[in-house]
This record gives C-alpha cells, sequence and structure tokens, in this order.
C-alpha cells in the first residue's frame, strides 16, 4: 500500500534520501527481493523473517536517516534503539497459539513500542499513533493518560518459589511459607489492591488468610508432583513440609514441578526397544518448552517437517501448533543436520538447545535416583547426540 501510494506521488522516491548509485551498492548487498523492492522506495522492514544482514541494513539505513519509513514488530522495541519522530501502532492484538487466536499486547509492550517516538537530538516533540477497534478506544485512552499500578505475579508462578525455599530448607511449615511470602511485593499489593487478586477481606486477618489458602494449595500441588511430602498435625494445627529428591533437583535445575512429573511418571514407561525415540519425546514433553513461540499457521510448516525426520511426533491425533510438538521437530532437525524452513525457525532451535542440556542432566539424575541405569545410559546418549549435532546410528 505504501509503495503504491508513492506512485501516486510526483516524487515517488521521496523516502529515500540516497543518489542512485548508493542505493543500487545497498539493494546489491541485500538477499530479501521484497525487502529490495521496497528499500528502493525508502521503505525499510524489519522482522525474523529477514536474514541477519537484512536486518542490520535496514536499521543502519533508518538510523542514518537515508530511509524514512520502517516496518517492524514488536520485538523491535525491546532489542533495538531506533527512536523516530512518528510511530504508528496498526493493530494491539497478536496471534497467541496458546489460545489458538488473537490476544492483545501487554500493555509493557504497547508502551515500549510507542516509548519510541521521539528523537532527543533532533525533535522537541514526537507523535505515536494507536489503531484500535472502537470497543477498545475508550481503555487506551485512559491506558495512555492515567498511570497504572504495578500488580505482582508472583501468585502465579509461587510453585517453582516455594520449592525452591523447601529444598533450601528456609520453609519448613506452612507458617514458614505465609511470613516468607509477608515480605514479597504480592503482601503490599494484597493490601492496597484485594480485588485484583480476588481477596473479598482486605484487612491483615483475611489477607494472611487468603496467604495461607495459597499456600496449602500450593504445597498440594507439589506434593502431587511428588517434590515435597506434607504432614498434617491436626493435634497441633501445623502443617509440615519437607523436601523429596525429585523437589530438590527440579530447585537445582531451575525446572518446573510438573516438568519432575512428567519424567518421573513417564521413565517407568519407557521402552528399551526405542529407548532413543522415546526419550527425545519425553523431552519435549518438558514444563519448559510452553513458552516456545508457534506462530500463525506454522501447524502447516510442522506438518511438513516431521515428513523429513526420522521419528514421527506421536502415535495418533498430533496438535501441530503445540510448542511441545515443535520443540520435538526442532531437535530432530538439529540431529540430521536438516535445513529449516525460515529464520523464525533458526532463532527458536537455538532457544530449544539453550536449555535441552539443563533439561536432560535433571533427566538424568531423576533416572538415576529411580534407579533406572538403561535410561540413564540412554539420556546420557541422547544428550551427546544433540550437542554433537548428530544421530547415534550415524558412522564417525
Amino acid at each position: 500500500d505504501l509503495i503504491a501510494f508513492c506512485g501516486m506521488e510526483d516524487n515517488p522516491r521521496h523516502f529515500l534520501h540516497m543518489d542512485d548509485n548508493e542505493i543500487e551498492a545497498v539493494l546489491e548487498r541485500t538477499d530479501d527481493p521484497n525487502l529490495r523492492l521496497s528499500l528502493s522506495f525508502g521503505i525499510g522492514m524489519h522482522h525474523a523473517g529477514l536474514t541477519q544482514n537484512d536486518r542490520k541494513i535496514c536499521e543502519q539505513l533508518f538510523h542514518d536517516r537515508k530511509i524514512q519509513i520502517l516496518i517492524a514488530t514488536s520485538t523491535l522495541a525491546w532489542g533495538v534503539n531506533l527512536p523516530a519522530h512518528l510511530v504508528i501502532l496498526k493493530g494491539t492484538e497478536f496471534y497467541d497459539a496458546k489460545s489458538k487466536g488473537y490476544v492483545d499486547f501487554p500493555l509493557t509492550d504497547v508502551l515500549q513500542m510507542i516509548g519510541r517516538a521521539g528523537r532527543p537530538q533532533f525533535d522537541d516533540r514526537a507523535v505515536a499513533r494507536i489503531f484500535v477497534t472502537d470497543t477498545k478506544k475508550e481503555f487506551y485512552k485512559k491506558f495512555l493518560h492515567e498511570s497504572f499500578p504495578v500488580e505482582s505475579s508472583l501468585h502465579k508462578h509461587l510453585h517453582e518459589h516455594i520449592n525452591a525455599e523447601v529444598a533450601g530448607g528456609t520453609i519448613t511449615s506452612a507458617q514458614d511459607a505465609v511470613e516468607y511470602l509477608s515480605w514479597t511485593y504480592l503482601y503490599r499489593r494484597l493490601r492496597q489492591n484485594p480485588t485484583y487478586y480476588g481477596v473479598e477481606d482486605s484487612s491483615e486477618r483475611g489477607v494472611n488468610a487468603y496467604l495461607s489458602k495459597l499456600v496449602v494449595e500450593c504445597f498440594g500441588e507439589l506434593e502431587r508432583a511428588l517434590c515435597v511430602t506434607v504432614d498434617f498435625d491436626y493435634a497441633k494445627g501445623k502443617v509440615s513440609v519437607a523436601p523429596t529428591p525429585l523437589g530438590k533437583i527440579a530447585s537445582q535445575y531451575y525446572l518446573s514441578h510438573t516438568t519432575m512429573q512428567i519424567f518421573a511418571t513417564r521413565l517407568d514407561s519407557i521402552d528399551h526397544a526405542n529407548m532413543f525415540c522415546d526419550l527425545l519425546h519425553l523431552l519435549s514433553e518438558a514444563a519448559e518448552w510452553a513458552e516456545l513461540p508457534v506462530r500463525h499457521n506454522e501447524d502447516l510448516l510442522n506438518r511438513e517437517l516431521e515428513r523429513q525426520v526420522p521419528f514421527a511426533i506421536a502415535r495418533g491425533r498430533v496438535d501441530y501448533l503445540s510448542p511441545h510438538a515443535k520443540t520435538n521437530l526442532l531437535l530432530q532437525k538439529h540431529l540430521v543436520r536438516g535445513e529449516l524452513p525460515c529464520s523464525d525457525y533458526v532463532t527458536d532451535t537455538r532457544t530449544v538447545l539453550d536449555s535441552s542440556i539443563r533439561i536432560l542432566q535433571a533427566m538424568v539424575d531423576v533416572a538415576a535416583y529411580k534407579g533406572r541405569l538403561e535410561c540413564s545410559l540412554g539420556i546420557m546418549e541422547l544428550m551427546q547426540a544433540i550437542k554433537q549435532a548428530t544421530m547415534p546410528t550415524d558412522s564417525p
């Protein structure tokens, strides 16, 4: 649309501040054909689908004011410092694979993006425009002109914190856990904004009752995940908690309690005849992969990738939009040193490889704790295969 708009102007290249020789030299160094077309009109693009070289070219040209427009994804606002006089947010939603639909950007992301408006060395004012639907118009007006309080998210990630403190010996009872929480930011916000957290009674007694309920529920989930043991002394009205070996492993390797539960229950059902395949599938089921981004229409790419790797993701129905399925495919592609369909998958593979060895080391400890020697050796073999990017059956 912008290129068509430029074509209707008397000077189609009024967004471009380079002579013909300079722009030709830039276009020769550019890999993406669509980017070459847009750059010739002074319009740059910046997204994960471009090569590192193309992204650097766009960043430098925009920074040097040789192109006047840069179309970018939201991540640019966090990773690259490129202020502009005018910032336009063309929508406030993005595709979320978990909900399989479009959801609103976090308010912090919106703030970061509009914060790119303003060049201290050139401007004394700047402009930011947000395109939203009528239903969200008043909300964003209020959001932009009034301060929003910072709320705690500790209650959403309490299990890992409590498990680590139990494993370290800081917390040995429910009372210890409540006292631990009373020193957190969560406790302060509970007193000041109780309705946000679903607390009906904002008095100190009501907040303590809410924290006690939160702690007991957390203990129960950690116990079901085999990370702690809980003892109820009804005579004294005391709830005691102690760590298990699995809880200590989770704390040592910074893993979720649900990952420990998955490993502890699934290791017993590993098929020795297909151990490498089963362990690879088990690794990809770790809860830590739940945050791996799955973008719109990547299910089609994942289906195609499955045809190119040694092992099928699973028997029966497969959710190709699952981050766990994508992790499985990326690991297999890494092992066979196969070509990935786009640069997004290259970035995601780095993310998976950064955590896979740590998770496998925890899996070895779980297998050793359960006395599964063959599984321990199989996990070590998988670990070496990932480190060397090769299948165990490959000839040296």
